[in-house]
């Protein structure tokens, strides 16, 4: 995704470094190369090496487009470290004229007067499955977003990296029934995320 950077007559470094925080504030263990040690400060940061996650058999893109509310996800450092509590996490797929598809990722910082954060930029399908994602910000930074779970309705979506170090559980409304989430959980678990350290997103829109 490509960030969102406001343009102005001087260079000014403190917006640049602010666009890789947001960044890393959404999608942080999905960028490639990001230090180990780094990852490792955070509880579960450390993942024992084993087989990849299994991912749904298929997934059709196209119903991926539109808005999802992000219902729950494994704490990470960047969106809830020291002085970071997301909340109202949504993500906005599109397709553009060319064919190509862009996601949109807000948030708002509960600890920060519920500042917005927001990041754009590319997704495309790795394989003709489709459930396995390749996401490119800024033209040069790649990440990966797998499909573990899928609602056969395409009510919710559990995302993942293949590190098992981030999770997402995504839906069309705001919040599950606990039936979903609990299914959900146990897909997670399943695939050797840490379903128990999954917390619920805080959402202020209606369901």
């Amino acid at each position: 995704m490509s960030g969102h950077v406001e343009h102005g007559s001087e260079f000014q470094p403190h917006r640049i470094a602010g666009c890789f925080r947001a960044l890393h504030a959404h999608f942080p263990d999905m960028i490639e190369n990001i230090p180990s040690a780094l990852r490792s400060l955070w509880p579960g940061g450390s993942t024992a090496r084993r087989g990849s996650p299994t991912t749904v058999a298929q997934v059709d893109v196209d119903r991926l487009l539109g808005t999802w509310f992000e219902v729950a996800r494994l704490p990470n450092l960047e969106a809830d470290g020291f002085g970071q509590h997301h909340v109202d996490v949504t993500a906005t797929y599109a397709k553009r004229p060319d064919g190509r598809i862009t996601v949109q990722t807000v948030s708002h910082n509960a600890k920060a007067r519920m500042r917005r954060t927001e990041v754009t930029g590319m997704v495309r399908p790795a394989d003709a499955s489709g459930s396995r994602l390749v996401l490119t910000f800024f033209r040069i930074i790649r990440g990966h977003l797998w499909v573990i779970g899928l609602d056969p309705e395409y009510r919710w979506a559990l995302m993942g990296t293949p590190s098992r170090r981030r999770l997402w559980l995504i839906a069309r409304t705001p919040r599950l029934d606990s039936a979903d989430v609990d299914r959900a959980m146990a897909i997670a678990a399943a695939q050797g995320y840490d379903a128990a350290r999954v917390r619920p997103t805080e959402q202020s829109t209606a369901a």
